[in-house]
């Protein structure tokens, strides 16, 4: 009976540590944002993490972006080739970027570049005991390390995946206009007739989200990372492959919650 008891108990064991973690990082979310509002501010931090964050990142996003923008063109059009229907490459592109492609390639590129830089930096800090010196000093680590990260996640992550969607479309354009035949002021205009403000809106919002969920990630394994340098290690790990995950998942969600029949 014992025997047949014990994996039960392993599973229980696996999904109580599970909600537990869940409810962890839960409760941070939720008390880094409430503190986004509340004085002291840190203007300086906010700053710097603006240019890590958005303006160092536009390169990786933008060559991202035109990369899967011309690959996909081709790709609908040698699909398409099979059922005479070549002709909803602008389209299709347009939808694929806008909608999926743009908001989950910059998501994931920004958990990629900046959650693993947030969580080496905060670990490093509690490595070295950093953060018990700004405790000393009566500064709050959550809102000089975490708020003005994930504040600035929040107003730049938006922007890099409407950059990047014009991007995309763009690295599609130039492969339709000059690779496949199409005419470029009809792709142009078959491109934004097709697009809806509800497209440009869920980009946006998701941006948004993927935004705080990557900063929000690295800032947490950060801050509870383990000593030495394999806690750093295992921290920025464990941020990354948690980011990227919850960005699929959010994704998942947001397009349920936008494109719901």
């Amino acid at each position: 009976m014992s025997a047949l008891l014990s994996p039960l108990g392993t599973l229980g064991r696996a999904t109580l540590g599970f909600l537990a973690a869940v409810g962890r990082v839960a409760l941070y979310g939720f008390a880094t944002l409430s503190h986004i509002f509340r004085p002291p501010f840190y203007p300086r931090e906010f700053l710097h993490a603006l240019l890590q964050i958005g303006w160092l990142s536009l390169p990786v996003v933008g060559l991202t972006a035109i990369f899967t923008g011309g690959a996909l063109a081709l790709q609908i059009y040698a699909g398409g080739a099979r059922f005479n229907a070549e002709a909803v490459v602008p389209q299709i592109v347009a939808i694929g970027m806008v909608r999926e492609l743009g908001p989950v390639l910059v998501g994931l590129m920004i958990a990629a570049r900046v959650t693993s830089s947030i969580a080496a930096e905060v670990a490093t800090m509690k490595v070295t005991e950093q953060i018990d010196a700004l405790v000393t000093l009566s500064t709050h680590p959550m809102k000089y390390l975490a708020v003005p990260r994930v504040l600035a996640a929040l107003i730049t992550v938006p922007i890099l995946v409407g950059v990047g969607d014009v991007i995309g479309i763009f690295g599609g354009y130039v492969v339709a206009t000059q690779n496949l035949g199409f005419n470029p002021a009809a792709y142009l205009k078959n491109t934004v007739d097709f697009l809806e403000p509800l497209d440009i809106v869920s980009s946006l919002v998701k941006g948004c989200v993927f935004g705080g969920i990557a900063a929000l990630m690295g800032c947490y394994y950060g801050m509870n990372s383990g000593r030495g340098a394999q806690g750093v290690g295992r921290a920025t790990k464990g941020s990354v492959e948690a980011a990227a995950v919850l960005i699929l998942a959010a994704n998942f969600l947001l397009t349920g919650v936008f494109f719901s029949v």
